[in-house]
């Protein structure tokens, strides 16, 4: 209140300035990297100097937002680059085009080449246009499987796994040496859905049928010689060339935002609509991002984690604030502990139970990732989200044939009789597999329960469809485990519409409590990517349980 008349103030000199000018009649936006679906958590100071800032989703609908405001601004030039997104990051950016267009502008891909991702962006654009020299890449889909047992056996390693059938297969790239028959049936179902939406994305932008949009991608790759007389770019050009074709100047956003007149400020008072976010390996412990990316990509090892310790506290800091009149859960997780999963499940419980509480799933949001998601009275997902995976499984790393042949001796002495139960000297005994079993089964039969009461369907009806088998979205609401196709605009929509709020009401992203209720926990210490490379080693056996989602293919370039 104090401040407000200064922000004011401010607001109305920035105004008078920009006033001045013109910004260019193109934003151009170059994208190069995968872009986060919420804007990266502040990291400590240390790790600021690290890399560079990346742009959100959200920061850049709130960018085309602006656009869309400034009649002085005609359309966006997407420059693109091929880089990894998942299908479900892909329809994010579509919407952002889609609505962008929708408000009049003209929205423009452009590219040196196009793989099957940025095609299917660019299919959301105006034109699609293309460098000379450049080409259409081969279209379509394909997911590989790497199985490691053959090759950790000559190392002396073995995984020692339990699993609630076949289909619950996140553990079969260290158990098995081939794919098996419900993995490459689950592969199968997920690509065929996936290539759906590619085929209806091109149908639509090309104007032709189902059976021509499949001979169009099924024909592929184009060179820049055919790629107009096969209708599938708008034409060829050269960046120098776009000014002229565009009819404007380009300039980059940097440039476009000194000369773009802002919203008046408003007073931060009143209601809101909480956002709480669920992102990574869900563990026991705190949450935490990693200041820098492994070389490689692997299952559980250098991801993002989401720790209880510091979910559970937001969840109890946004259950307890009356201004939250409702909450957006966000969850991007394959899962991961299942006692953590648990105990971010009832904390969220207690959100539910007194105000509205969506989740907007976002590229992944499966086994504990989609535990975590059934307190809340509406879920949405894009139809490229993977989902599912309900189940649970048990296991272990075991190393004793290592050390044997490197001619190190380790001995034990115990005192139990299943004290070393989870040590990594040898496999499971008969005794001690119908123990885990016995384990898994006990959580899966209560993760079906869960989910058959919060889906509020029968069980004869959730068996066929958990299993830990993983679906995408647009499968998993004809199997009504999610209730809506979209993101977060559309969960927000729903939770103001569940809360009796104006459409005009903000959504806030909730931060944790400044005193935590539980005993403090001395933080982890800095770790570089190695250190979380081990960390995730140590999750496989430290877990009692692993509520952990298949490392399914997800993303295209």
């Amino acid at each position: 209140m104090i401040l407000f008349p200064f922000r004011y103030l401010w607001w109305l000199v920035s105004s008078i300035r920009r006033s001045i000018g013109k910004p260019p009649d193109y934003v151009v936006f170059v994208l190069e990297d995968d872009l986060p679906a919420l804007p990266d958590p502040a990291r400590p100071f240390w790790q600021r100097f690290v890399g560079r800032p990346r742009l959100s989703v959200r920061e850049l609908g709130e960018r085309f937002e602006a656009i869309a405001r400034d009649a002085r601004i005609k359309g966006v030039v997407l420059h693109l680059r091929p880089v990894g997104m998942s299908m479900a990051r892909l329809q994010d950016l579509r919407e952002l085009v889609l609505n962008l267009r929708a408000s009049g502008k003209r929205v423009v891909a452009w590219a040196t080449s196009y793989t099957t991702g940025t095609y299917y962006l660019a299919c959301a654009c105006d034109e699609i246009l293309l460098m000379p020299s450049g080409m259409v890449q081969p279209l379509g889909f394909a997911g590989t499987g790497m199985f490691l047992a053959d090759g950790l056996a000559r190392l002396g390693l073995s995984a020692d796994f339990v699993q609630v059938s076949p289909y619950k297969s996140a553990a079969d790239p260290l158990t098995k040496s081939r794919m098996t028959d419900q993995y490459r049936e689950q592969v199968t179902w997920l690509l065929e859905s996936q290539h759906g939406e590619l085929v209806r994305a091109v149908a639509e932008a090309r104007r032709l049928d189902d059976a021509g949009a499949r001979e169009l991608i099924d024909c592929s790759p184009y060179g820049d010689d055919v790629v107009v007389e096969k209708h599938v770019a708008d034409r060829v050009l050269t960046e120098e060339e776009l000014p002229a074709h565009l009819g404007g100047a380009m300039g980059t956003w940097e440039r476009a935002q000194g000369k773009m007149r802002v919203p008046a400020p408003t007073l931060r008072r009143g209601r809101y609509v909480a956002l709480i976010r669920i992102e990574g390996t869900i563990m026991d412990g705190r949450s935490a991002h990693v200041p820098i990316q492994p070389p490689i990509e692997v299952p559980l090892l250098g991801e993002a984690r989401a720790g209880d310790l510091t979910v559970v506290q937001v969840a109890r800091q946004v259950a307890a604030d009356k201004r939250a009149a409702a909450v957006v859960l966000f969850v991007d997780s394959r899962g991961g502990s299942s006692t953590a999963s648990e105990a971010m499940r009832y904390a969220l419980r207690v959100v539910a139970s007194r105000k509205p509480l969506v989740v907007v799933m976002g590229s992944v949001a499966g086994s504990g990732g989609y535990d975590v998601a059934t307190p809340a009275s509406w879920i949405v997902a894009r139809p490229g989200t993977l989902t599912g995976s309900i189940g649970v499984l048990g296991g272990k790393i075991v190393t004793g044939g290592l050390f044997e042949k490197l001619l190190l001796n380790r001995e034990t002495v115990a005192f139990g009789q299943h004290v070393t139960m989870n040590s990594d000297e040898s496999r499971f005994s008969d005794e001690e597999r119908a123990i885990v079993t016995g384990e898994i089964n006990r959580l899966y039969r209560g993760f079906i329960d869960v989910v058959a009461a919060s889906r509020k369907l029968p069980l004869e009806e959730v068996e066929p469809i958990a299993q830990g088998k993983v679906w995408t979205g647009r499968q998993a609401l004809e199997r009504r485990l999610v209730d809506e196709l979209g993101g977060l605009d559309a969960g927000l929509k729903k939770a103001r519409e569940l809360a009796g709020l104006a459409p005009t009401v903000p959504l806030r992203e909730a931060r944790g409590p400044r005193r935590w209720l539980p005993p403090p926990v001395e933080p982890a210490p800095a770790m570089g990517w190695i250190g979380y490379v081990l960390e995730g080693l140590t999750l496989l056996n430290r877990a009692p349980a692993l509520a952990v989602m298949e490392y399914l293919p997800g993303e295209l370039t």
